[in-house]
C-alpha cells in the first residue's frame, strides 16, 4: 500500500486513464503515486512517490515474462530464454510499452522536470511502466497484473518468435566459433520501394537466402532458410 497518503487531489485525467486500461482501482491513491515523481513529491511536500512502486512492478514484470517463455519455448535453454527475458525487460521496450500506453501525459513532475521534457524521458516512461504494474499488483492481485503485461507482450510475441537471426547468431556462435555473414547479392527498384535480395553464409558456405523491403527483413528470411538448412543437414559447413 502507499508508503502515505497523497496530499494533492488526484488529477480527473487518470480516471480516464483507468477507462483506457480496462481497470477500476480500489485504492485510487495507488493509482496516483504510480504516476507521481520524485521530483514532484519533493516540490510539493509529499512524502511518498513512485520509485517503491517501481521495485515491485520490475520483479513482478520479470516473473510474468520468465514464466511465459518458460512454457512457450520448452526446447530453449537456459542461455536463450535469458536473452529473450532480457530482450523484453529492458528499459528500451518498457518505454515503448508506456509510450503505446500514453503514459507519459499523465505523469506528475515537477516543474523543473515538466520543462526540461521529463514527459518524454526515456528513463522516467520506462519507470513509471513498472510502478504502475506494481500499482496494479497492490490493487487488484497478481493475475491481473499478469493478464495487464500479457496484453503488452501480445505485441511483442511475434517479434521473438520470428527472430530468427538471433537464433542463427547463437547456433552458429557456438557450433562453428564464428558468427554468419550477410551479403547483399541484389537491390533493385525506387529508393521508396527497395527490395533486397541477401544470402547469409558460414565459411563462405551459403546456408540461405531471401528477400525483403529492407536489409533487416532480407536478412531474416535468410536466417529462416539457414536454420532449415542446418536443421535438414546439421553437418553443412
Amino acid at each position: 500500500m502507499p508508503s502515505s497518503s497523497l496530499k494533492s487531489t488526484p488529477p480527473t485525467n487518470l480516471g480516464l486513464f483507468e477507462k483506457k486500461i480496462r481497470l477500476k482501482f480500489k485504492s485510487p491513491k495507488l493509482l496516483e503515486e504510480a504516476f507521481t515523481h520524485k521530483s514532484y513529491a519533493i516540490e510539493h511536500g509529499i512524502s511518498s512517490n513512485n520509485e517503491r512502486l517501481e521495485f515491485l512492478g520490475d520483479s513482478i514484470i520479470s516473473a510474468v515474462v520468465a514464466h511465459y517463455l518458460f512454457k512457450r519455448f520448452s526446447n530453449e535453454d537456459e542461455g536463450r530464454l535469458s536473452k529473450m527475458k532480457s530482450q523484453i525487460v529492458s528499459r528500451n521496450n518498457l518505454t515503448t510499452w508506456a509510450e503505446d500506453l500514453e503514459l507519459g501525459q499523465f505523469l506528475l513532475l515537477s516543474q523543473g522536470e515538466e520543462a526540461t521534457g521529463g514527459r518524454k524521458r526515456e528513463s522516467l516512461l520506462g519507470n513509471v511502466y513498472e510502478a504502475l504494474v506494481g500499482a496494479i499488483f497492490l490493487d487488484q492481485g497478481f493475475s491481473r497484473a499478469q493478464r495487464f503485461i500479457m496484453r503488452q507482450l501480445a505485441k511483442k510475441k511475434r517479434i521473438i518468435e520470428n527472430d530468427f537471426k538471433s537464433k542463427l547468431q547463437e547456433i552458429v556462435q557456438k557450433k562453428y566459433k564464428t558468427p554468419p555473414l550477410y551479403h547483399v547479392i541484389n537491390e533493385i527498384g525506387p529508393d521508396h520501394e527497395k527490395r533486397f535480395t541477401l544470402e547469409v553464409r558460414i565459411n563462405k558456405r551459403v546456408l540461405g537466402q531471401g528477400e525483403g523491403r529492407s536489409k533487416k527483413e532480407a536478412e531474416q528470411c535468410a536466417a529462416k532458410e539457414a536454420l532449415k538448412t542446418l536443421r535438414t543437414n546439421p553437418e553443412s559447413q
